[in-house]
């Protein structure tokens, strides 16, 4: 017999190199995901996402408690029910997978952030990177498109690197321009690569808030595990990773939907605090 308190809400995190949703239950469990590139009009990878996701979970949209959105285009999800900032989502995500008080450094395709995560689960202080330092991820798969390698062999050719070429960390169409010149001067493929990690890390590392547990969330996280070395490094801090990281805003989406009991058919609600 089915349980007839058991929710499910979807969570769509609308980012600017993917999209990703997740279904999940009220009582924690995951039963779907998926992710999609972001190409053309963000509605339609919208559209895309969520049917993928409902088709791994096995649910119709009409078994959904409600759709919540976050990310950049969150407000191109037409049937979002909530939508709530990246830091909230990203914190109250990362809490259900540890279940600890953490300082959490979410580093996605546009801006970092270090947020610091209490005990509940909740978004207690979040930084950001200064404007110009945003676009990490995005400036990641540039450096892997100009030294003709995947996303993931990216950290395959930094690994190989004894030490990293310079690449400026202050900003993000300067650093772009100095891969192209440290590739004009002849600086090896695996020095480029290993520079570019270490620019992202550099730019982290400034904002500070640091504190034990590190934990570190989002795409860059999932595909360039190699910027996590290079943040440890320049840290002096053990750096772990969230559970299926690239999913941690849609999860928390998802899950602050159901912890506040918004349901389908009313009015829109926007999650800010």
């Amino acid at each position: 017999m089915p349980d007839e308190t058991r929710r499910i809400a979807a969570g769509v995190d609308a980012g600017t190199e993917c999209l990703k949703a997740v279904i999940v239950a009220s009582d924690g469990q995951v039963l779907g995901r998926a992710v999609v590139p972001a190409r053309g009009h963000f509605e339609a990878c919208v559209h895309e996402v969520l049917a993928a996701a409902l088709d791994d979970a096995q649910v119709a949209s009409g078994d959904l408690a409600g759709i919540a959105a976050t990310g950049f285009a969150m407000n191109c999800v037409a049937s979002a029910t909530m939508t709530a900032t990246d830091t909230l989502c990203h914190a109250r995500g990362a809490f259900h997978r540890v279940q600890t008080a953490m300082t959490l450094v979410d580093i996605g395709g546009r801006d970092p952030h270090v947020i610091k995560v209490d005990g509940g689960g909740r978004r207690v202080e979040a930084r950001g990177v200064r404007q110009c330092a945003a676009g990490v991820g995005s400036f990641l798969m540039f450096t892997a498109r100009h030294l003709d390698v995947s996303a993931t062999g990216l950290q395959d050719l930094a690994a190989a690197a004894v030490q990293p070429a310079r690449v400026s960390s202050y900003c993000s169409v300067f650093s772009t321009t100095e891969v192209l010149e440290r590739l004009r001067e002849g600086a090896r493929r695996e020095e480029i690569a290993l520079g570019a990690m270490h620019s992202i890390a550099e730019r982290i590392v400034e904002m500070g808030l640091f504190e034990d547990p590190l934990y570190v969330c989002g795409g860059v996280a999932e595909y360039f595990p190699g910027v996590l070395g290079a943040l440890a490094s320049l840290s002096g801090r053990q750096v772990h990773t969230v559970p299926e990281p690239l999913l941690t805003g849609a999860l928390g989406a998802a899950l602050k939907l159901l912890d506040e009991s918004l349901v389908s058919g009313g009015a829109k609600a926007e999650v800010r605090q």
